[in-house]
């Protein structure tokens, strides 16, 4: 960890938080999700330089060390979309491997369709392809006091996660999200009543870890958090008959709650999902969980290396 390098890059009028190691041609961009930043990239980071390539790791606008934009309540994907193309413009970097976790695998995705030349290959751990939109998630079909679906309606997560302090909230979800089924709420409950105070951590996610997220976590706050991914999920992006053309490589979790949503585990294992990814490779780690680079980073790092060494040019 201490031979990674911290530093703040200007793109498109914020300073984003940009960690890094390793040097030369063959770059590597990690993508976070929710609720994680940077830190959560540790062990692919090392594995990926070690293998003798450039591992860059963000946070993305509104999270982490990374400043707020100025209306976060405004904020989308493609504000993302567009953060990860002027970075690489400003690095000097033109083509790149992403690797995207979570809702960064949606912003991956998108990179790929929106700029196809910018991308040399694609891993996206535990998100099959899917767009910003009024399909993205079937909220509709998951129960009433699904997690997503409370996070979408203003306030709430706010009011839940503020009779805690950050670390615990933090904590919470972690716990919650390392689980086999989505986090879903009784009415007379909130997300964070679904965490028993003595829930002890995941046995690969250490106190260190979590008081590594939670102060960067203190700086940023949830509020952009809370507006991409979850309120602007349901936002079209406009794009009609979308192609990932780049060699993607797809590693599930076969633990991972994702794949309880309705639909999510029959699309991922479908002809259907090659419609949209042609050159795709599809891997089901059964020891996996929503967390599956953190909880298995040996299998995962070994995936992604033989990955990137295949299709480096």
């Amino acid at each position: 960890m201490k031979l990674i390098k911290h530093t703040l890059v200007e793109v498109r009028g914020l300073k984003l938080h940009v960690a890094e190691i390793g040097t030369g041609p063959k770059v590597v961009l990690f993508l976070h999700g929710f609720p994680e930043i940077w830190y959560t990239w540790r062990h692919q980071m090392n594995a990926v330089a070690a293998a003798g390539y450039r591992a860059i790791a963000i946070d993305f606008r509104g999270y982490g060390l990374s400043e707020l934009p100025a209306e976060p309540e405004k904020g989308n994907f493609m504000d993302l979309v567009n953060d990860v193309v002027a970075l690489l413009d400003t690095l000097g970097i033109n083509k790149v491997f992403l690797i995207g976790k979570d809702f960064g695998s949606i912003t991956a995705y998108l990179v790929a369709v929106v700029h196809p030349d910018r991308v040399s290959g694609l891993v996206s751990l535990g998100i099959p392809f899917m767009l910003p939109g009024p399909n993205c998630i079937r909220n509709d079909l998951m129960p009433p006091g699904f997690y997503i679906t409370r996070w979408q309606e203003p306030g709430r997560a706010e009011a839940d996660f503020g009779r805690l302090d950050v670390k615990t909230v933090i904590r919470n979800i972690y716990i919650l999200f390392s689980g086999t089924e989505p986090p879903t709420a009784r009415d007379d409950q909130e997300i964070m009543d679904l965490v028993d105070p003595s829930t002890p951590l995941p046995p690969w996610f250490s106190e260190e870890d979590l008081a590594a997220y939670a102060s960067l976590y203190e700086k940023s706050g949830f509020r952009f958090a809370l507006q991409v991914p979850y309120r602007s999920l349901g936002i079209d992006c406009g794009i009609t008959d979308p192609k990932v053309t780049a060699p993607t490589l797809l590693i599930n979790g076969q633990k991972d709650y994702l794949l309880k949503f309705a639909g999510v585990e029959d699309f991922t294992k479908s002809e259907q999902l090659k419609h949209f990814v042609p050159d795709l490779d599809n891997v089901f780690l059964e020891e996996g969980n929503h967390f599956v680079h953190e909880n298995l980073p040996k299998q995962v790092n070994e995936l992604i290396i033989n990955f990137l060494n295949k299709h480096c040019n």
